[in-house]
């Protein structure tokens, strides 16, 4: 299956993409890298504030770069169809349960049309149902950012999958992503959370082995129960309709042609009129400079002819 890519990646694009995946990851994981006695531990409270103001600066460099000069007015409105649409599935789902249809089109979407794309799809759906939901918050740069990664892995198996195989694996692929996520969202709050039984908190200075088995027994015994249901209803959405939903973006993707690149040979099409100074020449070239020149019209047909001296 040949890839699409409505946001074709350049080397600087991906380089940012790059750069704002290693702040982000820094931004999840710095309690579990700092030393004991470390001064950084001191402001553990303000660390997911600082964190929640610099990654969405990145975010949006990020962006736009990667839609520098890449993301053409047919790219923007299928993002913003796309992006409408999770917004409204997630305010069905309401995140009762952890039940979030949005992760549906992030993934299909990102298959369909790219990494690039998939990378911007993820982070802008987050942005629009946040923003319908009242979900917005100091946590919303660690979701945009997650679902970035979670939108870039997808697209980056566009091509790969075998066809016959591609809607289970994607599933396998969202039940993965849906769990890791939910992990991922933890550790943006995890680090400061009080009233913890001691196998379950963070131990400042404890040193990575121990934070990360801490950690671990807490995603296990409280968060599960949210992870579970969001990776079910993804992995059994695209079980049932991930063959059609693909089969519609590609359409759109075919439609769209978003690889094609136009040429103009500036040579106008015959029974075009073209002006040439003041006079309209039917199927010409004008000239420049040149003075107007009349020019019969084919089309027109002669009338009859009279005779000047009719016969007696």
């Amino acid at each position: 299956m040949s890839r699409t890519r409505a946001i074709p990646l350049s080397t600087r694009s991906s380089a940012a993409i790059l750069a704002t995946s290693v702040v982000g990851l820094l931004a999840f994981v710095w309690p579990l890298l700092a030393p004991r006695g470390s001064e950084i531990l001191a402001h553990a409270s303000d660390a997911p504030l600082l964190f929640g103001l610099l990654v969405p600066l990145l975010l949006a460099l990020t962006l736009s770069l990667v839609g520098e000069g890449a993301m053409g007015a047919k790219a923007i409105a299928l993002l913003g169809v796309l992006a409408a649409t999770s917004a409204a599935l997630r305010a069905l789902g309401a995140g009762i349960a952890g039940l979030e249809p949005i992760w549906i089109v992030i993934v299909l979407g990102a298959y369909a049309l790219g990494a690039g794309f998939g990378f911007v799809l993820g982070p802008v759906c987050i942005l629009a149902s946040a923003l319908l939901t009242g979900g917005v918050g100091p946590w919303l740069p660690f979701q945009m950012i997650a679902a970035a990664w979670v939108g870039l892995g997808a697209g980056v198996l566009a091509g790969r999958l075998p066809a016959r195989a591609e809607i289970p694996l994607l599933a396998a692929y969202s039940t993965v992503a849906a769990v890791a996520y939910g992990w991922m969202l933890n550790l943006w709050f995890w680090p400061t959370a009080t009233g913890l039984p001691e196998a379950l908190s963070f131990v400042p200075g404890a040193g990575p082995m121990t934070n990360v088995s801490h950690w671990f027994v807490f995603n296990m015994t409280t968060s599960l129960g949210y992870d579970l249901p969001r990776a079910a209803l993804t992995c059994v959405a695209i079980l049932l309709v991930g063959r059609r939903v693909l089969a519609a973006l590609r359409r759109t993707s075919r439609i769209a042609a978003f690889d094609a690149t136009p040429v103009f040979d500036g040579t106008p099409v015959m029974g075009e009129a073209v002006v040439a100074g003041a006079a309209t020449v039917v199927g010409a070239t004008p000239v420049v400079g040149a003075a107007p020149t009349a020019v019969a019209d084919p089309t027109f047909e002669a009338g009859p002819q009279i005779d000047p001296e009719p016969s007696r």
